[in-house]
């Protein structure tokens, strides 16, 4: 079973930056596409940044393009999200998730098609 642990959230002013990480421990990290979700306040988990398993694509919803940066370093079983240019609407508890299977590179932006979640951490953006 893995287990995923999420750190670096905060609170910054608007148009900072902040960088989240994920470490997993438990099962083989490799060859498992990984992602990045986040629940805004009063509001459903909504899907925010992707990778696939060889960490060659990345894959963001629209209203963080250009601003997050999504990677993964599989010798230290940790994935990252580069954050800049941080909005108040950017405010959210982010959580890092894991595909329910190996090599599985679709779908990366439905919550049912991921089986392991952190508990999250929180990002506050001041205005």
């Amino acid at each position: 079973q893995v287990q995923l642990v999420e750190s670096g959230g905060g609170l910054v002013q608007a148009g900072g930056s902040l960088r989240l990480s994920c470490t997993a421990s438990g099962r083989t990290f490799n060859n498992y596409a990984m992602a990045w979700f986040r629940q805004p306040p009063g509001k459903e988990r909504e899907f925010a940044a992707a990778i696939n398993w060889s960490g060659s694509n990345g894959y963001y919803t629209d209203s963080v393009k250009g601003r997050f940066t999504i990677s993964r370093d599989d010798a230290k079983n940790t994935v990252y999200l580069q954050m800049i240019s941080l909005k108040p609407e950017d405010t959210a508890i982010y959580y890092c998730a894991q595909k329910i299977r190996q090599y599985y590179n679709s779908d990366y932006d439905l919550l049912k098609k991921y089986d392991t979640w952190g508990r999250g951490t929180q990002v506050t953006v001041s205005s």
